[in-house]
Order: C-alpha cells, then sequence, then structure tokens
C-alpha cells in the first residue's frame, strides 16, 4: 500500500470516527478502526470471530468493552444533536 493511500484512508477513518462518535482523536481513531474490523469479520465470518473469542477470552472481554463505548459515545452525540 502507497503512502498516498494510507493517508487517504486514514482522512476516511478520521471522518468516519467524527460523525460516529463526535470527534476524532488519535485514541479514539484507533478503537474505531478496531470496532470496524471486529465487527466486519464477525459479520462476514463468525466462525472466525467465534474462534477468536474462544482463544482470546480476554481480548473478546476487552472488545465488548470497547463496542459497549463506541455505542455510549455515538448515542451521546445523537442525543445532543436532537
Amino acid at each position: 500500500m502507497n503512502d498516498r493511500l494510507k493517508e487517504q484512508l486514514d482522512g476516511l477513518l478520521e471522518k468516519y470516527t467524527e460523525l460516529l462518535i463526535g470527534e476524532a482523536s488519535p485514541e479514539l481513531k484507533v478503537k474505531v478502526e478496531a470496532w470496524a474490523l471486529y465487527s466486519f469479520i464477525a459479520k462476514s465470518m463468525p466462525p472466525l470471530a467465534k474462534h477468536w473469542n474462544d482463544t482470546y477470552p480476554d481480548a473478546k472481554e476487552e472488545m465488548k468493552t470497547l463496542i459497549s463505548e463506541i455505542k455510549t459515545l455515538n448515542e451521546e452525540m445523537r442525543s445532543k444533536k436532537k
């Protein structure tokens, strides 16, 4: 992957994070990136996600916390816009 594409994808992730939760700090971008990747894998290859969850139960719990955090931030942002 070339540097230009990396920069453009980073911009896409930054805008997605901002639209999803209202801000796009570097830490939040990393969280949204992990959430998006896990969500995509869980939907497109559920057996792989299940295997990962079974292999790394501590990571599964951390991912559940991350998903909950992003959901809460998204709901808070939506409620502020109303």
